[in-house]
């Protein structure tokens, strides 16, 4: 197995604010697995405030380079299972190979994912779109902008009020909020009845990460599903957010790929948790490995795409919402302009 990457910038339509800051770009990996002239693909963005970029993404490829490419290739588990030891502070690295793995895995077998997985892809949630923080009139144009079924309405300012009820003058769509932990639990529950009034159908990670003693409270006061995200990063967080959310937000990039993603999945399932799947500003690679997981989700934040300027590649198309496979094998995707590689 021979692994080549690159370095993209993939430019934002409009700059892209959430309570954390703003950026006009997201920076990402990209791998490429190779044996025998068949070649998986993997994606990973680099996010601040987990502190991975990139370049700390590139320097341990070029580390363990010999032992990322010596490993016997069976099955995309047992490859996992391998990274995950010798890469064990990267999962952001680990989750593109990963996934470059099962990409590499269904063109093998000459299948797409859902089919190796027996998922019957025409069903499964559709698909929000994201508006981030901005002026209410930008934001309003955004919506306009873009018609869409369920919007994902990034707050954490003094004006979250005013903003959902603005927006709400202006379609009868469903509303998700994600406050990316910017609120305090006694602030939740005094919005909580414009939160209802304006149709919020979700609240994705209200407080800070390890705010849990407010997350319980929240938990037994609000009458809108709470879903963890910054405080669900890895499968040893989904039993811990049993009594504080409602369900769990899944990242890819977060949670080190494909291989955990389906263990979690399972195990909120058992207990009883709602589970969603988001992104991190993908392109169509990455997205890719979330569409072949729709059917075995309750809810999908996977506009990466769309927010973009220019993708990196083709396979997947939306129409209002609903998310469409190209059926080609593995993730289904044929990348752009692959003569930037290393």
């Amino acid at each position: 197995m021979k692994i080549r990457y690159w370095h993209q910038h993939l430019k934002f339509t409009h700059p892209f604010t959430i309570s954390k800051g703003t950026k006009t770009h997201q920076p990402t990996l990209i791998v490429e697995l190779e044996d025998r002239g068949i070649k998986g693909y993997g994606e990973a963005p680099a996010i601040n405030y987990y502190n991975i970029t990139v370049e700390k993404m590139i320097a341990d490829i070029e580390q363990k380079k010999s032992m990322i490419e010596k490993f016997a290739f069976t099955s995309p588990e047992r490859y996992w299972h391998y990274l995950h030891h010798l890469l064990p502070h990267n999962p952001f690295l680990v989750c593109a190979l990963d996934m470059a793995a099962w990409d590499f895995y269904g063109k093998v077998r000459n299948k797409p994912l859902y089919e190796l997985w027996k998922l019957d892809i025409s069903k499964g949630p559709i698909t929000d779109f994201t508006i981030g923080i901005d002026t209410i009139e930008k934001m309003v144009s955004k919506m306009e902008e873009k018609p869409w079924p369920v919007y994902k309405i990034k707050l954490g300012t003094d004006k979250d009020v005013e903003i959902l009820q603005s927006l709400r003058k202006h379609t009868d769509a469903i509303f998700r909020v994600d406050a990316n932990a910017a609120w305090k639990a006694e602030d939740v529950l005094k919005i909580m009845p414009a939160l209802e009034e304006t149709g919020v159908e979700l609240i994705e990670q209200p407080l800070a990460k390890y705010d849990w003693e407010g997350m319980s409270v929240l938990y037994k006061a609000s009458p809108i599903p709470l879903i963890a995200d910054e405080s669900c990063v890895s499968e040893s967080d989904v039993e811990k957010c049993v009594g504080h959310f409602h369900g769990i937000n899944i990242k890819l990039t977060k949670c080190s790929g494909i291989t955990p993603a389906l263990r979690m999945i399972e195990n909120a399932r058992e207990l009883g948790l709602k589970v969603m799947m988001g992104c991190m500003n993908e392109s169509s690679i990455g997205s890719a490995a979330i569409a072949n997981m729709l059917p075995l989700l309750d809810y999908v934040d996977m506009d990466g795409p769309l927010l973009l300027a220019e993708d990196l590649a083709t396979g997947i198309g939306y129409d209002y919402g609903k998310v469409k496979l190209s059926g080609g094998v593995g993730l289904g995707v044929i990348l752009l302009n692959q003569d930037v590689r290393q």
